[in-house]
């Protein structure tokens, strides 16, 4: 069984889980299911307040607060989640010892996997994927950062079994191993606060093919600034798949102006008008179309039902949900925009912008682009969120250019609606793209989208 080549890693080592959030608590369920008598030991930064669940557990020790990291070296194995950042230590660990879910994962299913990543759309490309090989075929498994655990699949995998995983930046910086069909969406400058360098970032993601064989596909964004170079760098030789809207190319996918094409060998094969793409509206939707096609043509799934299923596909929470329209002002939900392009996107999507609410937690990403697009492209009513708000206006004052008609710096949700529903125009839209990522206020992008929910449908008058 391909589940005992996890077990083989993990027997008769000195373990230590990093981080207990959803996935240590997973690999700790799993370890122990295998292992009832295995110590282990549990570090995390924070004070764990589900720690009594595992009082009854003789062979766990738990280490919390500033120190939890700081005694790594006398363990064999680190088991570290995603979201843990090493940045901060001090002494050498040897890499060996770093292993994660998703590296353990891929070593065993990875012929089995279509993995996905990319800074933005991998969520719905992943979902989109599964969405149609689920219908197609039945026999198909979605894990990974969508928020399900690799080893909680495990018992649900068989042979057959397609397992399509949307793999973040974090999950892919420590493996050697890479799914039988990598799909790389795009590149753009996020989670520098914990990679230090956009290079290290780009390095982490393409872990997601460097350890592919020829036999091995790659799904590529064409029109990428970085992939194509990156690509050719690293010298790779597997059978690649390109898409572009902007090229049109001999193989892949690309689009005209009304219509998304399929080409091989230069022989178009397949034609799906923009007008059969209503759930999940916007250009840059087309990547994430364009790339769930050609990874379901991968399992031999026909044009038709490819083409049906993604006719019947509902877009994601809080990825530009429609909120509902309220005393006459139409408010989407936009919370998983972390970074200016996918505000840039939402804006290109979202009709009649009236007010927009941008900011949050300042990771130290260049807001240049989406500065001078709001110049060229005016919306009245802006607020600005945290301390990606503050600087956001100082670069816009420090650009020159003219400030938002109405516009407020403030941190309250509560006032922030108030303030939409007082300025924007009766037919107009309300738009939360916030380009930042939300944890100087939420545990993520879901609580931010939630709350702004809340507060809009329970506005009052």
């Amino acid at each position: 069984m391909k589940k005992d080549r996890i077990l083989e890693v993990l027997k008769d080592k000195k373990i230590v889980i990093v981080g207990f959030g959803r996935e240590g608590v997973s690999s700790y369920k799993f370890i122990r299911h295998h292992f009832p008598d295995m110590p282990l030991t549990i570090a995390d930064r924070s004070p764990l307040i589900h720690i009594d669940d595992f009082k009854e557990d003789k062979h766990v020790t738990f280490v919390t607060g500033e120190e939890y990291d700081r005694n790594l070296n006398r363990f064999d194995l680190i088991l570290k989640s995603p979201g843990v950042n090493f940045n901060n230590i001090n002494y050498f660990i040897p890499r060996e010892k770093f292993c994660s879910q998703a590296e353990l994962f891929l070593m065993a299913y990875g012929e089995n996997v279509i993995g996905v990543t990319g800074t933005k759309g991998k969520s719905t490309t992943s979902s989109l994927i599964y969405h149609i090989l689920s219908n197609a075929k039945g026999n198909a498994v979605l894990v990974g950062n969508i928020g399900i655990p690799f080893f909680d699949v495990i018992e649900n995998i068989n042979d057959d079994t397609v397992i399509v995983a949307e793999l973040s930046a974090h999950q892919l910086e420590y493996t050697d191993y890479s799914p039988h069909v990598a799909i790389l969406l795009n590149l753009y400058q996020e989670h520098l606060d914990h990679f230090n360098t956009f290079n290290n970032y780009q390095l982490a993601k393409m872990n997601i093919t460097e350890h592919q064989s020829e036999n091995d596909i790659l799904i590529y964004n064409f029109d990428d600034l970085y992939i194509p170079k990156l690509i050719e760098s690293h010298k790779l030789v597997r059978r690649f798949v390109p898409f572009s809207s902007q090229t049109v190319l001999k193989n892949g996918a690309f689009c005209t102006k009304t219509e998304i094409v399929f080409v091989k060998n230069n022989e178009q094969y397949c034609h799906f008008p923009f007008e059969d793409r209503k759930n999940i509206p916007g250009r840059h939707n087309n990547n994430n179309i364009m790339a769930a096609f050609l990874a379901c043509k991968t399992q031999n799934v026909s044009n038709e039902d490819i083409l049906k299923y993604v006719s019947t596909f509902k877009g994601l929470e809080h990825r530009i949900e429609f909120v509902g329209n309220v005393q006459g002002v139409n408010f989407y939900n936009d919370s998983i925009s972390t970074i200016p392009e996918a505000a840039i996107a939402a804006l290109n999507t979202v009709k009649r912008v009236d007010t927009l609410i941008l900011g949050g937690f300042d990771r130290g990403i260049d807001y240049r682009i989406l500065i001078d697009f709001l110049h060229e492209n005016p919306v009245r009513n802006v607020v600005f969120v945290g301390k990606v708000g503050e600087r956001l206006l100082q670069e816009w004052q420090a650009a020159g250019y003219p400030l938002p008609e109405n516009y407020i710096l403030e941190n309250d949700y509560a006032k922030i609606v108030d303030f939409a529903f007082q300025n924007t125009a009766e037919g107009c839209s309300c738009l939360l793209s916030p380009a930042a990522a939300s944890y100087d206020q939420f545990k993520d992008f879901t609580v931010r989208g939630k709350t702004f929910k809340e507060l809009v449908l329970h506005h009052k008058k």
